[in-house]
């Protein structure tokens, strides 16, 4: 059974519409008001801070700075993975009748013009920029993190400085989760990114990739064995 062309761009705006639904539920602030299970990302959350703790009480962080050296670099190379991913997007423009050519050997619907095969990269190249600029913030937010650490006083000093102390403390535990939540942003573009590849072969192939991403995002963020490694 094939699909008119007349209706097929009504399908594709509803597909796409539906990936952009299924997106937004895991939104920083969306997710935790739809069920009450905590997500694995809320649980590391909480370890950051215990982190931060336990590092404001070492005399010496040589461990701590290591770690978000870590972090900074996996990243950059997140970032840069963007980069590479966006000049390839616009590699196609130069190849677009070879790849309809191929996509014409797959019996599914099709995108009917070169017109849409180009609005369509263009979107990918919109989601690929967006997780750029999450992981490109994320990085400075660490570098930022960093400075912030090296500004906790000394655990010696606690007595004299507490209320310093603890703000300190605070500051660079507010500052390391929103690092990490615009790494995970980022990370979730990529995986959505992933999704979006289906619509080239068509809506429906959208609406059953973007279902399979969401189900691999639900099942690592509540039922994974991550997870459970760091239950309370």
């Amino acid at each position: 059974m094939t699909l008119d062309s007349h209706y097929l761009p009504v399908l594709d705006l509803v597909a796409i519409a539906f990936f952009v639904m299924c997106w937004g539920i895991f939104a920083p602030g969306i997710l935790k008001h739809l069920v009450r299970r905590r997500t694995l990302t809320a649980m590391m959350d909480a370890q950051r801070a215990n982190w931060m703790l336990t590092m404001s009480r070492r005399e010496l962080r040589m461990v701590d700075t290591s770690i978000m050296s870590g972090l900074q670099q996996g990243t950059a190379f997140f970032a840069s993975s963007c980069l590479l991913a966006i000049g390839g997007c616009f590699a196609l423009f130069g190849s677009a009748d070879t790849f309809l050519e191929v996509l014409s050997e797959i019996p599914a619907p099709q995108i009917a013009t070169r017109t849409a095969f180009e609005a369509k990269v263009f979107g990918l190249i919109g989601i690929l920029s967006y997780g750029f600029f999450k992981f490109g913030w994320s990085y400075r937010l660490f570098n930022y993190c960093s400075i912030l650490m090296g500004a906790v006083p000394s655990y010696r000093e606690e007595q004299a400085l507490r209320p310093e102390f603890e703000i300190a403390v605070e500051r660079a535990t507010r500052m390391n989760v929103l690092a990490g939540r615009h790494f995970n942003e980022g990370l979730r573009a990529i995986f959505f990114a992933i999704a979006y590849l289906g619509w080239f072969i068509g809506a429906w192939m959208l609406i059953s990739t973007t279902v399979f991403i969401v189900t691999v995002e639900i099942r690592r963020q509540f039922f994974s064995a991550a997870r459970e490694a760091v239950v309370d």
